[in-house]
């Protein structure tokens, strides 16, 4: 037995593979193995003579499966190594730059909007894009003959025939906002509601879909000195210069009486826009006190209560600030033009700090 495991144990050991570890295996341990033939003669021996031989060749047997064991893993091990060598990969080479993203001009100018009203007591109020017909144009005291009513100029919601519910619509502003929130909180109240809203519009300085900031102050004592007193505050925060000069002209809109369309005295000399300065005018938002039929749609006392509204487009005071030309490329995706306008995310707009750097 001694001369049979000192042959398998040195075969075992100078396998090269697990082919040859197998075939070693068969002739060992195998059926018709060496170890399993010398198993067969027990039978023939005395009882004494088992007591002896059977352990020693159960041992043996042991001792070869625990070297085949060993050796299988032991080239398992080496090809692995191998492999790993072969197929070895620097991962501490550089990559490709990392590149930050930029925070969009639409959604910057509105933190700094917020920033500028919420200095002002004005909190920010949410509603929903699609509205009823009700929100979007009745509670706003626009008739029904409004032009802003056919479906040339705003996106009707489909109805199947027969749907006799009142119609939706995408908001084309987000005054319905302020009717919700008066509805929600009553008077006094102060807010803005920017969002998007939708018109079917589209040119250079129009999309149909982008973006309003309004605002509304309802209180028992507010008139049109402190709507002019608010605006120009805006003004001077946000396009960041220490004079602006508003001119109020006359308007209509069905939502407010008086309405004002309001213009900012400028500049053009050297083909660059300057504000606050020159003899120039540009109209940059609507405003006006709230209509009484408006404000008692919301529930609202009008012989109590009284206010003003005004609004504006994010889009288009976004183009003034950082001199982008055109408002399509706004929504273009274009990666080159968002390097280009966008923001560090860590540039958040605050009046001691700065709006914008």
């Amino acid at each position: 037995m001694d001369d049979l495991r000192q042959k398998y144990l040195d075969a075992i050991a100078g396998a090269a593979d697990e082919a040859s570890l197998e075939d070693l295996r068969v002739q060992a341990v195998g059926k018709k193995g060496e170890i399993s033939l010398k198993m067969r003669e027990l039978g023939r021996m005395t009882p004494e003579e088992r007591q002896v031989a059977g352990p020693a060749l159960n041992a043996l047997k042991d001792e070869i499966n625990s070297a085949l064991a060993a050796r299988k893993a032991a080239l398992g091990d080496a090809a692995l190594e191998e492999r790993l060598r072969s197929e070895w990969l620097d991962v501490t080479l550089p990559g490709r730059p990392r590149r930050a993203g930029t925070i969009h001009p639409v959604s910057q100018v509105m933190e700094e909007v917020t920033a500028i009203f919420a200095d002002m007591g004005f909190a920010v109020a949410e509603g929903p894009q699609i509205e009823s017909d009700w929100y979007n144009f009745d509670a706003l005291n626009i008739p029904p003959e409004h032009p802003a009513r056919q479906e040339h100029d705003t996106f009707f919601m489909h109805r199947a025939e027969g749907d006799d519910r009142p119609p939706h619509v995408l908001r084309t502003h987000t005054s319905p906002v302020q009717i919700r929130a008066l509805q929600k909180q009553g008077a006094p109240i102060r807010v803005i509601a920017p969002g998007r809203v939708y018109r079917m519009d589209m040119d250079q300085t129009h999309t149909p879909m982008f973006h309003q900031v309004e605002g509304l102050a309802i209180g028992r004592d507010i008139s049109m000195a402190n709507l002019k007193w608010v605006l120009e505050e805006f003004c001077r925060a946000y396009f960041e210069v220490d004079e602006v000069e508003l001119r109020f002209r006359a308007s209509h809109f069905p939502f407010t009486e008086p309405s004002a369309e309001v213009d900012i005295r400028c500049s053009w000399e050297g083909g660059s826009l300057k504000l606050g300065e020159g003899d120039d005018w540009m109209e940059i938002l609507g405003s006006g006190m709230v209509h009484p039929k408006v404000l008692a749609a919301a529930g609202v006392d009008p012989d109590q209560w009284q206010g003003f509204a005004f609004g504006l487009g994010i889009d288009r005071i976004a183009m003034l600030k950082y001199g982008i030309p055109d408002l399509r490329a706004f929504f273009d995706s274009d990666l080159r033009w968002l390097r280009h306008y966008g923001f560090s995310a860590l540039d958040v707009p605050t009046l001691h700090g700065g709006l914008s750097r």
